[in-house]
């Protein structure tokens, strides 16, 4: 840990202990550094208010932002280390609020005791050196242990964050919830509330990125986190019927999330908040569509389409970006298309269709859909196997063939009115979508047929 630390963060710590302050190195770095984790940045923590540390830093710094001074927080920037001071302090939610109230600590104990857990409340003293550690972070680190500095319900309180965080570490660094922690959340779940949709998607967009997120997924539905953030997951548990006659939603779901996560590594991808947050959701939409017919037969009809547009809603209340909605909701539609594949009998026009509607999300598709498959048949796992390797192989093909990525219609816009003789209009569309339509089914024309083509159309429709 000592030989981790930047002869930067040393300077600074002796320009504090120069001007009677006191500086350190805290929380995650830390704890990143003792589990040999790279540390990128620094966050450190000190006596001195913001005014006094930017008076600090003043001339010294190659760069300083005060984006977050309203909570304590001076940022700066020397030879490319970028690091973080705030002011010693505490945070506390009024049972109301969405946003967090600051107080301004005056020593480092009273600081790391308001931190979320004890792996975080470790701190390196500047320049010194000399390691803090009040609340037992170093022996709950080597236990892979969540506990608080104090009492698990003070933290939660202070910050219903937290408990989201607690779920994410699991998933994210293999660790366990002590038992008092784990039973708080189970408390305070509804204490998620108060908390910003945008910092809750933050907390949950981390851990869907997560070496493990399944476990982070679980955990939430577990201790009740799940029905404030993603209500729709709980939700999938359904009753398997005694002659299991359709799978766990639930346990399917998860599992499909962890083939996506194994298949996006082994095709060389990095992780993908979009993919895996589809193969999660993908079957949100069975307990809404659930049907039971005649000879104990259970149904989903259109649960894809029940589920995009319960994907939009509920990724929209999260405040994730318009491109991710649309993304992850496309996803969750197309899901089941390639289920009408059978043994190849799709047309060269059906797959143009298939690769055409999935666009810049083929291959996420790819993925999702073969990640969808969790039969324990053997002999029908193998055989979805092959068929999706043949509709890869033949995408691959016309994709080489007729850049499958680019379809146009073979007539543009000027070229339709020149065809027809008309102005900009209505029926300039309408005859770009019938061309469009002509292109997929019979791939490409040159522009003569494609003409001639687009005035018999115009006639039959009297226009």
């Amino acid at each position: 840990m000592v030989d981790s630390i930047d002869t930067i963060a040393e300077e600074l710590g002796e320009r504090f202990a120069a001007g009677g302050h006191e500086l350190a190195i805290v929380g995650g770095p830390v704890r990143d550094a003792l589990l040999g984790r790279e540390v990128h940045d620094l966050d450190l923590t000190t006596d001195a208010v913001p005014q006094r540390i930017i008076e600090l830093i003043e001339g010294w710094a190659d760069a300083v932002w005060t984006v977050g001074i309203e909570f304590g927080t001076v940022g700066l920037r020397k030879n490319g280390l970028q690091l973080e001071i705030t002011t010693y302090r505490s945070e506390s939610y009024q049972p109301k609020s969405r946003k967090p109230e600051v107080n301004y600590g005056t020593s480092l104990e009273e600081d790391l005791v308001r931190r979320d857990f004890t792996v975080n409340a470790m701190a390196v003293h500047l320049p010194s050196r000399e390691f803090a550690d009040p609340f037992g972070g170093l022996a709950d680190l080597d236990a892979r242990r969540l506990r608080t500095p104090g009492r698990p319900e003070d933290s939660f309180s202070d910050d219903p964050l937290r408990m989201m965080r607690a779920v994410r570490f699991a998933a994210q660094l293999g660790f366990t919830l002590a038992a008092e922690v784990g039973a708080a959340i189970t408390d305070m779940s509804g204490r998620l509330e108060i908390v910003s949709a945008e910092r809750v998607r933050d907390e949950l967009s981390k851990l869907m990125l997560s070496p493990d997120p399944r476990t982070g997924v679980e955990r939430m539905v577990e201790l009740g986190l799940a029905d404030h953030v993603l209500p729709e997951v709980p939700r999938m548990r359904l009753e398997i019927d005694e002659h299991h006659r359709h799978k766990d939603v639930y346990e399917h779901s998860l599992t499909v999330l962890d083939q996506a996560i194994d298949l996006e590594d082994k095709r060389g991808h990095q992780p993908d908040l979009v993919l895996r947050l589809a193969a999660l959701l993908h079957d949100i939409g069975k307990p809404k569509t659930r049907s039971f017919e005649s000879g104990g037969r259970v149904t989903f009809h259109h649960h894809e389409v029940v589920g995009a547009s319960m994907t939009r809603s509920r990724l929209g209340k999260l405040r994730f970006s318009k491109d991710v909605i649309a993304d992850v909701s496309t996803l969750v539609a197309l899901h089941l298309r390639f289920h009408g594949y059978g043994k190849g009998e799709w047309t060269d026009s059906a797959v143009r269709r298939y690769a055409r509607d999935a666009g810049h999300l083929l291959e996420r598709l790819h993925i999702l859909t073969r990640a969808d498959c969790t039969t324990r048949n053997r002999r029908k796992a193998a055989a979805l196997a092959r068929a999706y390797d043949d509709i890869e192989h033949r995408i691959r093909r016309l994709a080489e063939e007729e850049e499958l990525n680019r379809i146009r219609p073979d007539l543009d816009g000027n070229e339709i009115q020149q065809v027809l003789g008309i102005d900009p209009g209505p029926m300039v569309g309408k005859a770009w979508r019938y061309l469009l339509e002509l292109r997929l089914e019979n791939g490409p024309m040159d522009k003569e047929a494609a003409a001639a083509e687009l005035r018999r159309w115009a006639e039959e429709h009297g226009d």
